[in-house]
């Protein structure tokens, strides 16, 4: 099954936030607690940690990039075999825990 890992609204207010540092590459193994991704606004850095176990199967935005509250930054899956789908719009939110810095 295919999960989404969506920009979370970490801080009241912000509209969009900075893919700072991946902290995992394509097809790595993740487990419950593994730091995923840091990510920034203009006052705090916010860490991503994944909440289930999967398979980091597509990076959707770079470092650097800055996306908006709610969307996808990285697609998961529990099976590292899986393909993507042309279409992963559907795909479940992965369960993550952030913390902001």
């Amino acid at each position: 099954m295919i999960f989404q890992i969506t920009v979370p609204a970490a801080v009241p207010g912000v509209e969009e936030i900075r893919v700072l540092e991946w902290h995992v590459t394509l097809g790595s193994a993740i487990a419950a607690g593994d730091l995923i991704v840091e990510l920034e606004t203009h006052k705090a850095i916010i860490e991503v940690r994944a909440g289930q176990a999967g398979f980091l199967l597509a990076i959707l935005v770079q470092g650097g990039d800055w996306r908006a509250i709610g969307l996808p930054l990285a697609l998961v899956s529990s099976d590292p075999e899986e393909e993507l789908p042309g279409d992963t719009s559907a795909a479940s939110a992965m369960l993550i825990d952030f913390e902001v810095n």
